[in-house]
């Protein structure tokens, strides 16, 4: 599973510019966050063997100068991004701003998570290597996070920003996969936002389970229990939120793993398959083109499904990247959850680049057999197989230990304990090299 999942980015991305695609087969439309995804993938991909060392580093060469050399500005196009974040979407050819897509902070954060992951690992006295670190530390260092405020909540951060209608709306608060968007914008040395964010940030959080004896700091989909954690070891460290409730956030991630498992067994919507063997709600496609096909259905596309306090986001579509992604967590029910999946549904779930995004059996599909996609989503299939090496050997999670910034990051949100303790262990961040060739 986790070299099919790996030839995904492997494969799909771009060898000239390094940009990675949001989906596959067909798209032409490169995510930034699919790109930090790509980027730690490409680690793994050289520890498990599947690539060799010097093709990884020419791979993710091509990326971080693609990323550097983007104009950058306030203009509506031309630009692959502002103050150093990027826009969600770029043209996977040119690596410029695509349909009219926000300039997103936590898309950017998803995409230095990687740059950050990259930068760690490359620490050979090789051309390719120095220049990597060097890069990779110019792209974090010009990230602006304090620019990006939200300008009814400061200190919180906005979701997102357009020269078309300025700063979103909406900011991060409650709890999500915005955890490491405030991480490692208060890492940064350079645009480094007010620690009073992180307390705040905690104060919206919304508990759930309390009356079932699982109280956990609650979020419907599961990928905002998954994504900061693909990169962050939390267990074993706190912060004052955590350390007042006597647990920490891998703890927390588990309960949210049990309580999406117990609501698909439970099955309130009565829809079809949902079980021991079948569950796992979270963002994903769905079995409707654009939007609802038809209002009186209850059948979505694109769609952030889970369970919530107030009932529950669900249409009967179930996601292998909710299991997957939660690996560490639940070992016990998501590996043979994978499994059974695999063996139940052969080759409509699972194909070339390893399980495809989502299927509905409740879905009145030609076949009768339900709605089985077509398409790999770069953000679904990141945390598939970078979750299994968490798990396999904490790669992922020991490699950003070693990075001084994500440990400033954790430090200045309140973090203590664990590993936390000992991480005044050598570095090997920043430019080792006073310019890229």
């Amino acid at each position: 599973m986790q070299h099919d999942t790996f030839q995904f980015f492997w494969e799909s991305s771009r060898s000239d510019n390094g940009l990675t695609p949001d989906r596959a087969p067909g798209a032409e439309v490169s995510s930034v966050a699919a790109v930090g995804f790509a980027l730690t993938s490409y680690l793994v991909g050289v520890e498990k063997g599947y690539v060799s060392r010097e093709a990884a580093a020419q791979r993710t060469l091509s990326t971080l100068r693609t990323l550097w050399s983007a104009p950058q500005g306030p203009m509506a196009s031309g630009v692959a991004g502002y103050n150093g974040l990027f826009y969600h979407f770029l043209d996977e050819h040119d690596g410029l701003r695509t349909n009219q897509s926000e300039l997103s902070t936590v898309d950017t954060a998803l995409l230095m998570a990687g740059v950050l992951a990259a930068q760690t690992f490359f620490d050979e006295e090789n051309d390719a290597e120095r220049s990597i670190r060097s890069l990779s530390d110019r792209l974090y260092r010009r990230v602006d996070w304090s620019w990006a405020y939200s300008t009814r909540n400061r200190p919180l951060l906005s979701m997102g920003w357009s020269p078309e209608h300025g700063f979103l709306e909406a900011d991060w608060r409650g709890y999500n996969e915005g955890m490491i968007l405030y991480l490692l914008a208060l890492g940064s040395p350079t645009h480094a936002i007010d620690p009073q964010a992180w307390e705040q940030w905690t104060r919206s959080y919304r508990v759930e389970g309390a009356e079932k004896g699982v109280a956990h700091v609650g979020f419907g989909p599961l990928f905002g229990h998954q994504y900061s954690h693909i990169w962050i070891d939390f267990r074993g460290i706190q912060d004052n939120y955590m350390r007042s409730k006597g647990t920490d956030y891998f703890v927390n991630s588990t309960r949210a793993t049990y309580a999406n498992r117990a609501y698909c067994i439970a099955n309130p919507g009565r829809w079809k398959g949902y079980g021991e063997s079948v569950w796992g709600l979270t963002a994903s496609d769905g079995p409707v083109n654009d939007g609802r096909a038809d209002p009186a259905t209850p059948f979505h596309a694109y769609w952030a499904r889970g369970p919530t306090p107030d009932g529950a986001e669900d249409d009967g579509t179930i996601a292998p990247t909710a299991v997957g992604g939660s690996v560490p967590f639940a070992p016990e029910v998501t590996i043979p959850t994978l499994l059974r999946m695999r063996e139940q549904f052969g080759d409509h779930l699972y194909g070339q680049y390893g399980f495809k995004d989502a299927f509905n059996l409740s879905y009145p599909a030609n076949s009768g057999e339900g709605w089985f996609d077509d398409q790999y989503l770069a953000i679904d299939q990141g945390p598939i197989l970078l979750m299994i090496e968490n798990y396999r050997t904490g790669f992922v999670w020991d490699l950003l230990k070693r990075n001084a910034y994500v440990t400033a990051g954790l430090k200045k949100a309140g973090f203590t304990g664990g590993w936390l303790a000992s991480s005044d262990r050598p570095t090997n961040n920043g430019p080792r090299v006073p310019s890229v060739p």
